[in-house]
């Protein structure tokens, strides 16, 4: 499938209305990770550059701050000219239930629309599903890169290793059984894991487990393909598993050296309380400093990868994309990439 670009098109005089994802931890009103920014600067100076004028929708989500001005002061710093960056999207509700009178609201304000948000296409919302139908759609740079290096992974070099952690379980176990075909080693680590060990009847204490899970068909189905690889011994804190143990660290890295494209989704412990990290460090560092093709995802993971300090170019490819990236690998398509290749104002010239 070909993605319709930026690249193709003139854009001179033309309002945009680019949907990016500036949806950055903040505290106390000030940005304290602009990676999403930074990743979507390439598109804004170019369509910048090319003498269009740049409209850019994006959401902050519950839990955070409600307003996206200290964004608007970032870009005023690092835009070479004048943009204009919208409120919230999420403050208004015919975002979320992709209401149409307000997608045609939102199409008015722009000539063409791009989407440079991959990490939100899988989300059925006005600013990502509804816009298109309304304006000509094409991808932003950032949209190209994510779907290009994600799509890789479903013909990667071999060996190839699925490293799968994190906690949630309904949105990996799509993936973990598409890759069971695609992958030669599959090492599922942090609370997913937990699971696989109930059902092993290895003792889990009081560790996180998922209950509509207990047993299931799936997991003892997945439990007897030989790909699979659990840790072999773990840390515990008061019967709670929180990270992998020393011997399951030694048995990873061994595994990383050995492949010649990784595969990362999900911490594989409580990375973010001393003493449990261990583990996913050790992972980051191992690949890091492997020959392998590696991409990796998750906003966990990339916060793990910071906490490391491992620069983020050691790797091949890192995601923006956390449940987009789940669902893409899982389904090979995201709701956002449908709307823009369906859309009847695809073909459109200017």
């Amino acid at each position: 499938m070909r993605l319709p670009s930026i690249k193709n098109i003139n854009v001179k005089g033309k309002r945009i209305l680019l949907r990016a994802d500036f949806n950055v931890p903040m505290e106390k009103g000030k940005i304290v990770d602009d990676f999403r920014i930074q990743r979507t600067l390439p598109t804004i100076n170019f369509l910048r550059k090319k003498g269009a004028k740049v409209i850019i929708i994006s959401h902050l989500t519950d839990g955070r701050a409600k307003s996206l001005k200290p964004v608007a002061e970032y870009l005023s710093k690092r835009v070479g000219g004048e943009v204009i960056l919208l409120e919230n999207i999420r403050n208004y509700p015919g975002e979320e239930k992709n209401d149409k009178k307000f997608a045609k609201q939102l199409a008015k304000l722009g000539d063409i629309y791009v989407n440079d948000a991959f990490s939100v296409s899988h989300r059925n919302h006005a600013s990502i599903v509804g816009i298109p139908k309304y304006l000509p759609s094409y991808t932003g740079f950032l949209f190209e890169e994510e779907y290009k290096n994600l799509k890789n992974t479903f013909k990667p070099k071999h060996p190839f290793l699925f490293i799968l952690g994190g906690v949630k379980f309904g949105t990996k176990l799509p993936v973990l059984e598409k890759f069971m075909k695609i992958a030669d080693k599959i090492y599922i680590g942090g609370a997913l894991a937990n699971n696989f060990f109930w059902v092993k009847k290895i003792d889990v204490g009081e560790s996180l487990l998922d209950k509509k899970l207990f047993a299931s068909r799936r997991i003892k189905k997945i439990l007897r393909n030989p790909k699979i690889v659990l840790p072999i011994d773990v840390k515990k804190k008061n019967s709670v598993i929180l990270d992998i143990g020393p011997l399951a660290i030694k048995e990873l890295s061994l595994l990383i050296k050995e492949e010649k494209f990784i595969l990362w989704n999900g911490p594989l412990g409580n990375f973010e309380e001393k003493g449990f990290e261990k583990g996913t460090m050790a992972a980051a560092r191992a690949i890091a400093g492997s020959k392998a093709i590696s991409v990796i995802g998750g906003g966990d993971t990339i916060a793990a990868i910071k906490k490391a300090k491992i620069p983020l170019k050691k790797f091949s490819f890192v995601s923006t994309a956390g449940g987009a990236m789940l669902e893409f690998l899982a389904h090979g398509t995201l709701p956002g990439i449908e709307a823009l290749t369906q859309t009847r104002f695809r073909s459109k010239t200017f």
